[in-house]
């Protein structure tokens, strides 16, 4: 994922996170600035789940779709039971 320009120029602020002491030190073998890798990590995480929830409202949506298809081209089962 590439992160969007508007991300990496936004304003930084520290944050205390508790991380797991070997997995700093194995991560300090991969790159010297934990920070901003945490940080890509997390904006890729962040739009993981935009796209989860995308797929999922799309989903959604096609189901809807299909429901009101049927709907429209069959009488529903509870509108003999109807009275308004």
């Amino acid at each position: 994922m590439k992160i969007n320009s508007n991300t990496t120029r936004a304003a930084k602020r520290p944050y205390n996170l508790t991380l797991n002491e070997r997995t700093v030190v194995e991560a300090r073998q991969y790159t010297d600035n934990l920070s901003a890798t945490v940080d890509s990590l997390l904006a890729e995480f962040i739009a993981g789940k935009i796209r989860e929830a995308e797929a999922l409202q799309r989903e959604r949506d096609t189901i809807c779709d299909v429901w009101n298809r049927y709907r429209q081209a069959h009488e529903s089962f509870a509108d003999e039971h109807n009275r308004l």
